[in-house]
This record gives structure tokens, sequence and C-alpha cells, in this order.
């Protein structure tokens, strides 16, 4: 069992700033061989933001190229997506993701967050 807490999201007027955390715990011995953050808005897929890839390089979408920036604390498990210029059309559910190795047995496990509501709004 993996567990992945979010937290940081909110309402924000246009032009201003959020930092998200998602933090992934278990009992069990793991590491994490990706990680990044989804959104969703209403009436649409989810969709990728911002993702540590498996060979350790960074995915950004381009619509937050400039503006959002991932980053990680392999010490604490945890990642952040720092969010800045935010603008109306970022108003979203935002999801962590995070692909887990487990090793007693070896197996890998896709993980997702709860979601953090991002509104952006004056």
């Amino acid at each position: 069992q993996v567990q992945l807490v979010e937290s940081g999201g909110g309402l924000v007027q246009p032009g201003g700033s959020l930092r998200l955390s998602c933090a992934v715990a278990s009992k069990s011995g793991f590491s994490i061989y990706a990680m990044g953050w989804y959104r969703q808005a209403p009436g649409k897929q989810r969709e990728l933001v911002a993702a540590y890839t498996s060979g350790g390089t960074i995915n950004y979408a381009d619509f937050v190229k400039g503006r959002f920036t991932i980053s990680r604390d392999n010490a604490k498990n945890t990642v952040y997506l720092q969010m800045n210029s935010l603008k109306p059309e970022d108003t979203a559910v935002y999801y962590c993701n995070a692909g887990v190795r487990f090793y007693s047995p070896i197996r890998d496990v896709d993980s997702w967050g709860q979601g953090t509501q991002v509104i952006v709004s004056s």
C-alpha cells in the first residue's frame, strides 16, 4: 500500500501563485521511479502538467512552460509544483502521480493522490 498526500491547493487571483506538495508514504520499502502532476478541469480529460520521467528527465506541458516549476525532495519522497502567473484556465483539480517500486516482493505500482482543487478567479 502506498499513500500520496497532496496539499497546497486553494483560491487565488489571476497572476497569483500557489505551491502544491505531494508526499509519498508506505510502510513497505520502496523507491520512486517517476513522479509528477496532472490536472483535470470540469468536462475535460486529465492531462499532464509536469513530471519527472523514469529516465530522470522533466516533461512540462506547453501551457505551463515558463510559469510552473516541478521539483522534488528525494529524502522526503515529496514532489512540488510551484505555480506562478496563474490564469483562470489553470482552474482544475490537480493530481499527484507516482510510479513506485516495492522490494518485497518486487513490483511496480502506479499510484494517484486524491487531488487538490485549484481555483483561479478574481
